[in-house]
């Protein structure tokens, strides 16, 4: 045993030569960059309400105005109203995203998030954590699709693709700032131009938040983002981004017991736990328009992720008899490391094969990946450094190819078919024991096949089948040494719909079923072996509605059912056939009533979320588990909750507004962990942003 600080310690940032690095390549010779045209990047879905009705599956986009008007402080709020998406909230910044789609855990990772086309989950074939959860304050837009136009994107896209759309960079200056309850404290800079000529354009976005937070989960962010890009001759564009983030969040795993919780307490019960993440990366876009029926998209991106996790331990005997958390003077830092560097090139084209309109989009993608996994044991005296406990490296490359053609059989039905092969070789080394070391690999292929159809100009049938997967992690398919032979986690997926507009009234409804098959079961004693033996169900419907009326009100709702999302044999550990999954509510619902006129702008948004299990095998009432680091179960109620948001613009230079979140005070059970995590009480924010 020998002493050792932690290698994934917080770096040096430097803003002068990150900035530099990052526009470097901007000083090339130009040509004319239309003030029309974006930065070129990769889009789920393109091309406004048009891109839409080509999508052979559920679409839902959270826009500019829907962002004003929610005002979220994180993605996770932005995403609350989607129809089909479920939230289990930690606390109220969303440092870790917790994302459930179509019955899927919320507390799994079964859904791919993007960021302008690049994965940014740390890990998704060595680690897939949300440890890093990009900042809302530099969305402009969320693209969430569902169906078979997913095959386009992967791994992991069972539950469907989310893609957060960072902003263009703006001409000219303006800042923003928010302050609310718990000492919430934020401040925005947005600055950008373009050359005289039109040329070229760049811009800088950086955000500084900080809170004490919701029951002291405090908080210290800052989020870079530096983005630009320029022609390069007449048909070609090319873009550059870099993101720094930084937070020291003071979370943990452990929750309220269940005696605190119902006595109101508004204390951390983890004071001392500190949950610190930096990330830096850099995409780097091409587009080549070869002719007006061919484009050529590339994009390489690169990025690196610290994540370190201090945690106090406890005494299980002491904590049990108080009936909260009593702590010890034992640290324990699980410290991880992760870096990532990948290529995806698409090619769209149109053509008349068959003598019909066609359009093709063929892609490649090659990904590695890296995550270092080191433990630390630490103390109360020294609570960042000590003895180097378990110590390894788990790696992967990946590739994958995909084509899809959509066929436009008639003015009315299109039809796209579509493959994605994926190949992935994992890695496990152990740096203090070498025979634990191992490898694995495996190729799954996934077709699928999609259709829209026209049944008049105002409504659109939809649907499509399609296979999906889920990779295993190094550390399921490599234990002790020994290749698990594991295939991937499939899905397969059926939805169809209808979607439209008559009137003011805009409407969509889908039924969906994901049969989810081969999932990773653990060894339930003694051995060392997984294996693919589990399955689940899914079947549920998503409506949405909107309606605008001439006085200036309108009003959005919808709402998804899923009356089965459930285990369709026997796991072991109480987890039988017929139970539901954990984090899966049968109902969820959500309604704003909003009015706008002039420079006025409010709100008034409701939220219910159904019923819902902390565990698998579906105990109830909630209990605290044996072990001190367990994860406690329980059955979690019901609970609605309502916000009102408001805006004024004062000129076309200054916007005030203001928000009042939880406005009735509903004090709720968000999720369990080790212990209760109780939703957000009241709280109140109030902005202005001025533009010169």
């Amino acid at each position: 045993m020998h002493s050792n600080t932690s290698p994934s310690h917080r770096r040096t940032f430097s803003p002068t030569k990150t900035a530099i690095a990052a526009l470097l390549a901007l000083s090339y010779p130009v040509h004319v960059l239309s003030a029309e045209t974006l930065l070129p990047r990769i889009d789920v879905i393109a091309g406004g309400e048009e891109a839409v009705t080509r999508q052979p599956g559920s679409v839902a986009i959270v826009g500019p105005a829907d962002l004003e008007r929610i005002q979220p402080l994180s993605t996770e709020d932005a995403l609350r109203s989607v129809p089909g998406i479920h939230i289990k909230g930690e606390e109220e910044s969303a440092v870790v995203a917790n994302i459930g789609i179509r019955g899927l855990s919320a507390a799994d990772y079964k859904s791919l998030i993007l960021e302008d086309g690049v994965p940014v989950a740390p890990g998704l074939f060595v680690g897939n954590s949300r440890y890093y959860n990009p900042r809302i304050q530099r969305m402009e837009e969320i693209e969430v699709l569902k169906g078979a136009a997913a095959l386009r994107y992967g791994p992991s896209t069972i539950g469907g693709v989310i893609n957060y759309k960072t902003k263009e960079p703006i001409d000219g200056v303006a800042i923003s700032g928010r302050v609310g309850s718990h000492n919430y404290r934020e401040a925005t800079l947005e600055a950008g131009g373009k050359s005289p000529s039109g040329e070229a354009k760049a811009g800088v976005f950086y955000t500084r938040a900080k809170s004490d937070g919701f029951q002291g989960k405090g908080f210290d962010m800052e989020d870079l983002m530096l983005k630009g890009g320029m022609a390069l001759g007449n048909n070609q564009w090319i873009g550059a981004k870099f993101t720094h983030y930084e937070n020291d969040a003071n979370i943990s795993y452990r929750g309220l017991f269940l005696n605190e919780f119902k006595a109101g307490a508004k204390y951390n019960p983890a004071p001392d736990d500190w949950f610190l993440t930096a990330r830096k990366s850099l995409d780097l876009n091409h587009q080549w328009d070869i002719s007006p029926d061919m484009t050529l998209n590339t994009l390489l991106y690169w990025s690196e992720m610290n994540r370190d996790y201090w945690r106090f331990s406890v005494n299980n005997a002491a904590s049990t008899a108080a009936g909260r958390w009593v702590y010890t003077d034992v640290v324990n830092g699980n410290n991880r490391a992760f870096e990532r560097v990948g290529l995806d090139s698409r090619l769209t084209f149109n053509h008349k094969g068959f003598g019909i309109n066609n359009k093709a989009e063929f892609g490649i993608r090659i990904m590695q990946e890296e995550m270092v996994d080191q433990n630390i044991a630490a103390t109360r005296a020294n609570p960042r450094s000590g003895t180097l406990g378990n110590d390894r490296v788990d790696s992967a490359v990946s590739y994958a190819l995909f084509g899809e053609n959509r066929f436009d059989v008639t003015d009315k039905l299109s039809i796209t078919p579509g493959l994605r092969i994926e190949h992935y070789e994992q890695e496990h080394e152990d740096r203090k024991n070498s025979a634990r070391d191992g490898k694995s690999a495996n190729t799954e292929y996934l077709p699928g096949i999609g259709a829209t159809y026209w049944l008049n100009p105002g409504a659109q049938l939809y649907g499509s089948v399609y296979k999906a997967f889920s990779p295993p992690l190094n550390s399921q398919s490599i234990v002790t040494g020994v290749d698990q032979q594991l295939d991937a986690e499939r899905s397969i997926n059926i939805e169809a719909g209808v979607r439209g507009q008559a009137g003011k009234l805009r409407y969509e409804l889908t039924a969906f079923q994901m049969n989810f098959d081969n999932q990773i079961t653990p060894a339930i004693s003694g051995g060392v072996a997984n294996a693919n033996a589990g399955s689940t169900l899914h079947r549920g419907m998503e409506a949405a509605l909107g309606y605008g009326w001439n006085n200036g009100f309108s009003l959005d709702a919808n709402l998804t059912w899923i009356p089965t999302a459930d285990y369709r044999e026997n796991r072991g550990g109480g987890i039988n056939k017929g139970n539901r999954l954990p984090y899966s509510p049968k109902l969820l619902a959500n309604v704003s009533l909003a009015y706008a006129s002039g420079p006025l702008q409010a709100a008034l948004s409701g939220r219910h979320v159904g019923t819902q299990y902390g565990d698998g095998d579906n105990s109830s009432p909630i209990v605290k588990p044996a072990g001190a680091n367990d994860v406690w179960k329980g059955k979690l109620p019901s609970y609605y909750t309502f916000d009102l948001t408001g805006a004024y613009d004062v000129g076309k230079q200054l916007k005030l507004t203001a928000a009042i979140k939880n406005l009735t005070d509903k004090r709720y059970i968000a999720g369990l962990r080790q212990g209760i995590y109780a939703g957000p009480e009241r709280s109140l924010e109030v902005g202005a942003k001025y533009s010169f």
